[in-house]
């Protein structure tokens, strides 16, 4: 259900998109001819980014990134560059097919790659693939894994540890052999390990279920039953029998997987079974190894997520001690999908001390434990939210942090001391940074923008100094000299019942004050998400409606992150009440301003988008003549368990809740117009979803528009031809209501 707003980009050569702009001039600015046209443009709005997958190696001194097929290390240092792999003439070994893969990872010593080839996708981050491992020196190519969801390294180097058909292996390259670690997966028996179901993929945001001991003795893994988990069947239709594809997926109220955490000593091969105190049904979403030998951290959450226990286990005897406890009267977040915040716990190595974020406060922030369990301290504080830990370096006892405090529309690098003292700003730019920061926090890579400069990307030392700009993008710059581009303007309004709200609008090309324009808000406004920033706007869609007259708005609605918790979790129980408030009261303050056309607005999204979408169209009718709801959430009880109650609460406790956040209660509602797009190969937000609102909206008298694209999978768009046609079809349907 976590879909980013903006639709999907299919890349075009720079050339190709040039060639085709036939369009009018205007101004001397040439615009688009087509939606084709408009579509394609996204990627050179948007521009390059950062180095192609940076990887820091050599402890941080030096960091690796893609050219093509060929690997480069830098050494920010001195700013020289080499390459370490090219695949000139490169082959699978013992066979004359040429090399490709599709990913790669870094030995620790940084003397081997782990390469991932020949991958067949599975969920949103997992795959099957084979794995290659490669002597940087030597150039010497060998496999190390075929058919397996994951492998890797050794920290030492001397290993790969792999899971594949839900078993967990170790091959050792100095015994030139693989051992078995388990083995009590089958394909019947519905019990694996070392990779996740459904549910803890998708919603606690990892692939690989294992990781490696610091020293390279253990492997700590999940194993999974899944056998009480109801399962959800989807087909494609394809075929003259059409397949039906079963995945065990449990919705609010139903059987969880059972869940448990092994260590395997990889050289004994002895396993010991790690039992934390919790009872009944609960989840264990992290496992950290701390700088202790023999010491893996385990982290739980109740079912309904709201109390989280930190757990140190002794991995040789199985002892166990509780060091932190988190208790809050909605949830209590472990990483965050929209910011990519893996985690919210950090265990820096060579020391004993760790930091956990939370929103205690009433805002997100540092605080600092000793491995007693003890707060030693609060490291950052006051009326903003602390958004992403960059890096912590412990030998000068200082974390690098983004966070909102210059500006709830900004992200800015900043660094403090462990104490608290010392807090200095280092980013200079308005707007949004992005930062990835060396492992040992000496430099760092910032990708920024505004909503006046299109993309940068430089390389920076930990004083915040340039070394390097790596990415100028003049190829945009060029682009919006020579064709016409609307820029996003940002504004704040306060809605009637005195909370303020931060918007962005983009305005038609050569707009006229004196004119109404019809208003198109485009939102995703789902919980912890953010939707505006101050950063550069490179939508295609967005442009091609600013150039046929549109106005595109977007809002940062109740129930967004970086407010500070009051903001963010009023929406706690009662999903949808306060984001379609909010959108109406957009609508209305925008039917205040004389150039917009306040008869004439529609409401569009995907995934959260679309529940947005048609649960603001049911519950405040009138307000938006025209509604497209993309793979719309459309009743809470149908969406998977771990999401759904992290933010509704179980089932039991808030039933009248789940009844009133659902579409189905208000299909009566319905006066507006309303287009419904899904596809039926939709794992994540069912197409039960969308069938269900067209019965409830039948038995209530209410006839909609309705797109199904059976191949496509969440966000319906397959390829580009689908993308385009669904672009094409929701234009014409707002020109067709309103604009006659």
């Amino acid at each position: 259900m976590k879909y980013t707003q903006t639709p999907r980009v299919f890349f075009v050569s720079l050339s190709l998109l040039l060639v085709g702009m036939r369009g009018l001039q205007a101004q001397d600015k040439k615009q688009y001819g087509n939606i084709s046209e408009a579509l394609q443009s996204s990627a050179l709005l948007r521009g390059r980014s950062g180095p192609a997958s940076l990887n820091w190696i050599q402890e941080g001194n030096q960091y690796s990134f893609i050219e093509g097929s060929e690997i480069h290390v830098l050494d920010p240092k001195t700013l020289q560059e080499k390459t370490v792999y090219s695949n000139g003439g490169m082959r699978f070994p013992g066979t004359d097919k040429e090399f490709n893969y599709q990913s790669f990872q870094w030995s620790r010593d940084s003397k081997h790659l782990v390469f991932k080839t020949n991958t067949r996708h599975l969920y949103r981050r997992s795959a099957i693939s084979d794995y290659y491992i490669y002597d940087v020196d030597s150039r010497q190519l060998q496999q190390a894994a075929s058919d397996a969801r994951s492998a890797e390294l050794s920290p030492n180097g001397r290993m790969v540890g792999i899971e594949r058909g839900g078993n967990m292996y170790v091959y050792d390259f100095s015994k030139g052999r693989e051992q078995q670690l388990t083995a009590d997966s089958t394909s019947e028996n519905g019990v694996f390990n070392g990779h996740y179901d459904w549910v803890y993929e998708e919603e606690f945001g990892q692939a690989q279920a294992w990781n490696w001991s610091r020293d390279s003795r253990y492997i700590a893994f999940w194993q999974f039953d899944e056998r009480p988990v109801p399962i959800f069947h989807m087909t494609n239709y394809e075929g003259f029998h059409p397949d039906q594809v079963t995945i065990p997926i449990p919705q609010p109220g139903d059987s969880n997987p059972k869940v448990r955490i092994g260590v395997v000593d990889v050289q004994s091969g002895e396993k010991l079974w790690l039992e934390p105190a919790d009872t009944g049904d609960f989840y264990i979403p992290r496992i950290y190894w701390t700088s202790n030998p023999d010491e893996l951290a385990m982290m739980t959450l109740n079912r309904a997520q709201n109390h989280m226990k930190l757990y140190f286990f002794n991995v040789k005897t199985g002892a166990r001690r509780l060091v932190l406890q988190e208790k809050n009267d909605t949830w209590v977040a472990i990483f965050n999908f929209y910011t990519n915040v893996g985690d919210m716990i950090y265990f820096p190595e060579k020391t004993k001390d760790f930091f956990w974020v939370s929103d205690r406060s009433g805002y997100y922030h540092i605080y600092h434990y000793g491995y007693d369990g003890q707060m030693i301290n609060q490291v950052t504080s006051g009326n903003w939210d602390m958004i992403k830990v960059t890096g912590i370096n412990p030998d000068t006892k200082s974390i690098f942090y983004l966070s909102a405090e210059a500006s709830p529309l900004e992200q800015q690098l900043y660094t403090i001391k462990y104490d608290g003292t010392g807090k200095k700003k280092l980013t200079g730019v308005e707007g949004f940074h992005n930062i990835d920061m060396s492992t040992n926090t000496a430099w760092y890579i910032d990708e920024y923008s505004n909503i006046g400069t299109p993309v940068r990307v430089g390389l920076y030392d930990s004083k915040g100094r340039l070394l390097r700009l790596l990415q100028d993008n003049q190829a945009t710059s060029d682009f919006v000299k020579s064709h016409e581009y609307a820029p996003s303007e940002l504004f704040h309004f306060k809605t009637s019942d005195g909370v303020g709200l931060d918007g962005s609008m983009i305005k038609p090309f050569n707009f006229d004050p004196t004119k109404k324009y019809p208003v198109v808000l485009a939102i995703y406004g789902g919980p912890e998400s953010h939707g505006v920033f101050n950063r550069w706007a490179y939508n295609g869609m967005h442009q091609w409606l600013a150039q046929n007259g549109y106005i595109i708005v977007d809002v940062n609605n109740r129930g967004i992150a970086n407010y500070g918790s009051q903001f963010l979790k009023i929406v706690y129980g009662q999903l949808g009440k306060w984001e379609s408030n909010d959108f109406a009261e957009t609508a209305h303050y925008l039917s205040t301003l004389p150039y917009v056309d306040g008869s004439n607005m529609a409401i569009m999204g995907t995934s959260y988008g679309g529940y947005s979408t048609t649960y603001t169209l049911l519950t405040h009718p009138g307000v938006f003549k025209v509604g497209i709801a993309n793979s719309p959430v459309t009743d809470w009880r149908l969406y998977d368990d771990v999401y759904t109650e992290r933010y509704m609460g179980t089932l039991p406790e808030n039933e009248a809740g789940y009844k009133n956040s659902s579409d189905m209660t208000h299909a009566s509602g319905l006066k507006d117009h309303l287009l419904l797009i899904h596809s039926m190969s939709d794992d994540n937000v069912h197409p039960a979803h969308t069938m269900q609102l067209l019965t409830a909206l039948t038995n209530a008298g209410k006839d909609v528009d309705l797109r199904i694209y059976p191949p496509g999978a969440h966000g319906a768009a397959y390829n580009w031809q689908s993308h385009l046609l669904i672009s094409t079809v929701s234009f014409q349907y707002l020109e067709r209501y309103l604009k006659h």
